[in-house]
């Protein structure tokens, strides 16, 4: 986790002493003089609040892992609904969402062949099982999934596609986005080949024997095929073996179902706006959780922060001209399916910005934008508002969290990206690891004061942001 130097903090403290005279000398008034000064006061404030952490802490106790559709899941909206009434915010209401549903049953892996090792494995969401006694084949091994969409052979037909994609470490997270295609679509194109089953090396950057799971998807029109991940140790150990020049035998035995479609609960709760109040500042996380883990850093962490965002608003007891709305989504897991539902029911209400927290608890380095050009300097000035806090302006080529992502894509609404420090978030993500004692209390308090800053600032602008033009 990134470390905000003494010296720098107290450096832009005094350089934004007199931040809104300079601000406003530097563009068109958005925002009045009394404006900018409670950002500065909200801001302060929020790097003393622990209530992020409290919410994470109490929903994994509470609650811990919540698939989408499972009775956790359930537990999960009433804890939220809960919370949201007694932390004082308006018009809280569970909005029904139609989820699917998957559950994983015991899993295991063994290399036969050419030496017998046990390994560490995860099914990946949505996968069939494989036959009840399981199957046992030969290796078809692949260094990565580009190599797979190379082969046009019959190297893979009848036998367990092995695709051993590594994940770059990354502040960013574009590490992940590089190599989550084989899982994916790693069923897809092993099926095409006629495999019988698709392994990955997990998709993460940790060094443990864990197994990392994750969605992916099958092409109706293809077999569907047991898809699995194996913990990055063991994926090493299959490509030892694998240079024997030896037949690689693998035998697999995994139990999985998806059930049919149910119904789970968009959480939302708002502070009413004034003037505006017709118009959304959105702040996002997501309840759902995979089945491994507490579902701590995805997305717990996420939960807690803009709910205690939304809360400091509501404490400051100021005026917002917009409401700013609190959604916690549905099934971002396993198929986004409350964030569809959201942009559907909400298409007609115009949103003045649409934001989401899921990447972890590590601070917030960079404030992206995905607005109207004329609304650009507005976003800069929120970033030199930020700046105290070690947050960087970035481009208007912002790419908001997975949820406030489909929302903007399909309803044309301006979205917001506050870039997180993942450098570590791929040791845990979908593990049995993803574990309360992952987050540091310390960092969560910079994320509310961004999160609370933000939203503050576009509740209040003069400006309509506007998405970017077409």
């Amino acid at each position: 986790m990134r470390v905000i130097d003494r010296r720098h903090y107290l450096g832009c403290l005094l350089a934004t002493a007199l931040a809104p005279q300079r601000l406003l000398a530097q563009g068109a008034p958005t925002w009045t003089e009394a404006d900018l000064a409670q950002a500065h006061a909200l801001r302060e404030a929020a790097m003393q609040d622990s209530l992020a952490y409290q919410l994470v802490d109490s929903l994994v106790t509470e609650v811990g892992s919540r698939p989408a559709g499972s009775a956790a899941d359930a537990r999960a909206v009433q804890w939220a609904l809960a919370k949201l009434n007694s932390l004082g915010l308006r018009n809280v209401r569970a909005e029904p969402v139609t989820v699917r549903a998957w559950r994983q049953g015991p899993v295991s892996v063994d290399i036969v062949a050419p030496f017998a090792h046990r390994l560490v494995a995860t099914a990946l969401g949505n996968s069939v099982g494989t036959p009840a006694g399981g199957l046992e084949a030969e290796v078809a091994y692949y260094a990565d999934l580009a190599a797979l969409k190379a082969d046009t052979s019959e190297r893979a037909k009848g036998r367990i596609v092995f695709i051993n994609n590594r994940t770059e470490r990354s502040r960013d997270g574009s590490g992940y986005g590089n190599a989550v295609l084989a899982r994916v679509a790693g069923a897809v194109e092993a099926a095409r080949r006629g495999a019988v089953a698709v392994a990955i090396r997990s998709i993460g950057t940790d060094r443990d024997r864990i197994a990392h799971t994750g969605g992916m998807r099958y092409d109706p029109q293809l077999r569907q095929v047991p898809a699995l991940a194996v913990s990055i140790p063991d994926a090493e150990l299959i490509e030892r073996l694998q240079r024997y020049g030896k037949p690689l035998v693998m035998r697999l035995q995994l139990q999985a179902e998806t059930l049919p479609e149910t119904s789970s609960h968009n959480v939302i709760a708002e502070i009413p706006g004034t003037d505006l109040a017709d118009e959304i500042v959105m702040l996002g996380a997501h309840l759902d959780s995979w089945h491994v883990g507490q579902g701590a850093i995805d997305d717990g962490a996420g939960v807690g922060i803009v709910i205690a965002s939304a809360k400091r608003l509501l404490d400051a007891g100021k005026p917002l001209r917009r409401t700013v709305r609190v959604v916690l989504f549905a099934n971002e897991e396993n198929g986004l399916n409350g964030a569809a539902a959201y942009a559907d029911q909400y298409k007609s209400v115009p949103h003045q910005l649409v934001g989401e927290s899921d990447f972890g608890a590590g601070r917030v380095w960079r404030l992206r934008s995905r607005v109207h050009a004329d609304a650009v300097p507005a976003l800069q000035q929120i970033a030199r508002l930020l700046a105290p806090l070690g947050v960087e302006s970035g481009d208007n080529n912002g790419s908001p969290s997975p949820d406030a992502g489909v929302i903007v894509r399909r309803n044309g609404w301006p979205g917001i990206e506050l870039t997180q420090d993942g450098s570590d978030y791929f040791d845990w993500h979908h593990t049995d690891n993803d574990t309360l004692d992952k987050i540091d209390p310390a960092t969560m308090p910079q994320n509310v004061a961004c999160w609370a800053v933000v939203a503050w600032l576009a509740a209040r602008s003069s400006q309509r942001f506007g998405a970017p033009a077409a």
